[in-house]
């Protein structure tokens, strides 16, 4: 018997079908990623700093308040929605023509009721449009 000497090879490792795996991780753990990190960040809105100007002219007071509701110049509107909102400002709008508008909103409105409010001012044309804040709002933390 006789025995042939081999030549000793040395092991390997083939790495590409690790390589192909990590590869395909990375791009389910890339697709199925959310990055919706809004929730985390603490915003503290703005206020103003500035003394109140005196004017000459009236304002278009629309006031919204913790519910949502609207108050156009003292008068309660019927219902929340833009529409209703939109007649009762146009048809103000026709009888003081070139008053500017100003929103007050409670500090516990929704955004959405306020944002509503600007559509509105913004559909009729309204250029001359102010958001009433508290002054000095620092003083009060």
């Amino acid at each position: 018997m006789k025995f042939r000497k081999r030549e000793h090879e040395e092991p390997g490792v083939n790495l590409t079908p690790l390589i192909d795996v990590v590869f395909l991780l990375l791009i389910f753990f890339m697709v199925s990623t959310t990055f919706d990190q809004h929730a985390d960040i603490e915003l503290q809105l703005p206020s103003a700093d500035r003394e109140t100007e005196a004017v000459d002219h009236a304002w278009i007071d629309i006031v919204v308040d913790a519910n949502g509701n609207y108050f156009v110049d003292g008068e309660e509107l019927v219902n929340r929605r833009a529409e209703t909102l939109e007649r009762v400002l146009s048809a103000t709008l026709n009888e003081r023509e070139g008053d500017p508008v100003l929103i007050r909103a409670d500090a516990n409105a929704s955004h959405q009721s306020v944002v509503r409010a600007l559509d509105v001012v913004g559909r009729l044309g309204v250029t001359g449009v102010s958001i009433a804040t508290l002054g000095n709002a620092a003083d009060d933390d």
